[in-house]
């Protein structure tokens, strides 16, 4: 197994974000759901509590949404089950994960230890994951303020790689990557995480006015996701789905003034560590982010 640093962007003392990703291999053939984020977030819980129970808890409680977790990333085959898919013994699977949790530096060392030096499991239901490999990279709010003030006339490429679920009306979903939808989230994010001589003061006019969408329309879908389980009146379990939509989109500017150029292109690089929308931590909502200038 190799373990290996990014780049450092924080200096010493700053609150930091963090991105990880790690390959896994099963042991043998199994299934997984098919939305497998909840399954993969729930197992990540017990490993965290098995080597730092306070730690585990404390992700388990925050209102944040602060662990970013993708799921299960790779080639799958089909299963015989209903609504699973099949891990294939051979494949690798990349699980990314974003942290933004107020002690992440114990939420990141907690990982380290458990599934790099003490060699853990991923135990899921049917079956066993072995981390292969190992990266992460840190850096602060204020150098992706920094990184964003580089670019002259960005295009910003999201792709939403895992189902994205916006409630922009009580439990009412959006179903497409609207500029509002998608930068208002993750302005609530960046808010909430971020040090207080940093805001961004974005407001949803000013996304209508200055920012453009351009979905490409052959990668776009939509799905209904499994996000958690509750216990019912009978003592049985009751579902819960959140709905989403995925796809590639890019976002540009049109007459729009140089602070909110920085401030729109900080929250896509934000996206990587906090993912967008609800559920980010049980597989939904993560994204890559590709910027170039025009």
């Amino acid at each position: 197994m190799a373990i290996t640093n990014g780049r450092k962007e924080a200096t010493d003392g700053d609150s930091q974000l963090r991105e990880v990703t790690a390959w896994v291999q099963p042991e043998s053939r199994f299934p997984v759901p098919q939305s497998d984020g909840y399954s993969v977030y729930s197992a990540l819980l017990s490993v965290l509590s098995d080597v730092d129970e306070e730690v585990g808890q404390s992700v388990h409680d925050s209102s944040l949404g602060s662990l970013h977790c993708s799921g299960l990333l790779g080639e799958f085959g089909g299963s015989d089950r209903s609504h699973h898919k099949t891990l294939l013994p051979g494949e690798t699977y990349e699980l990314s994960l974003g942290i933004v949790h107020p002690d992440d530096a114990d939420v990141f060392q907690a990982l380290v230890n458990a599934l790099v030096l003490q060699n853990e499991t991923i135990e899921l239901s049917h079956g066993q994951l072995h981390v292969e490999r190992f990266e992460s990279e840190n850096t602060t709010h204020a150098a992706l303020l920094n990184r964003a003030n580089t670019c002259d006339n960005p295009t910003i490429e999201m792709e939403f790689r895992t189902p994205t679920c916006i409630e922009e009306g009580g439990s009412v979903t959006t179903m497409f990557p609207t500029r509002t939808a998608v930068f208002g989230s993750l302005l609530g994010k960046w808010d909430n995480t971020a040090p207080e001589e940093l805001p961004l003061n974005v407001g949803r006019e000013t996304l209508v006015e200055s920012v453009i969408e351009k979905p490409d329309a052959l990668s776009y879908d939509t799905h209904s996701v499994l996000v958690n389980r509750v216990n019912d009146p009978g003592g049985g379990t009751q579902p819960i789905f959140r709905q989403g939509f995925s796809g590639t989109c890019a976002y540009t500017f049109k007459n729009a003034n140089e602070s909110v150029v920085n401030a729109v292109t900080a929250l896509a690089l934000f996206a990587e560590h906090s993912g967008v929308g609800s559920a980010v931590a049980r597989g939904c909502g993560d994204v890559s982010v590709k910027i170039t200038d025009s």
